[in-house]
């Protein structure tokens, strides 16, 4: 099932006494090259964020600051993993629905992306994306 390979990603961290570094590689630390890179951030509270799916897209997604939650569901199940440590990412794998809710307030959610914007590559109907994922 596509939501057995949502994995959280542990990244190198090293401590410093003068504040601690972390740094991602496309292809090394995440399982493929880096296209895009976009934040959320200011989301209110209450709001949610996501609500889609993609179809060939896969993404890491990261708590930069704060922390939120992120539901999981491929059709068949559906798994909540919260975020809050900016050393760990969350792999996304494509035909995998996603909302993102309970953002802290000032958090920060950095997503790393395998391919530039398209929108044909969305499901935002989730029955299109159920009867998509039924036949995959």
């Amino acid at each position: 099932m596509r939501i057995d390979k949502c994995v959280i990603i542990n990244f190198t961290k090293i401590n410093d006494r003068r504040g601690n570094l972390t740094f991602i590689e496309g292809g090394r630390h995440v399982p493929f090259d880096i296209r895009r890179v976009f934040f959320l951030y200011d989301v209110p509270g209450g709001a949610k964020r996501g609500g889609h799916a993609h179809k060939k897209l896969k993404q890491v997604v990261i708590a930069m600051s704060g922390s939120f939650d992120v539901v999981l569901d491929d059709g068949r199940r559906e798994k909540r993993v919260h975020l809050n440590r900016s050393y760990l990412g969350l792999y996304i794998d494509s035909m995998v629905w996603r909302t993102m809710d309970n953002f802290s307030s000032g958090a920060v959610c950095m997503v790393l992306a395998s391919g530039f914007y398209d929108e044909a590559d969305y499901y935002r109907d989730y029955k299109k994306f159920l009867k998509a994922a039924k036949i995959r």
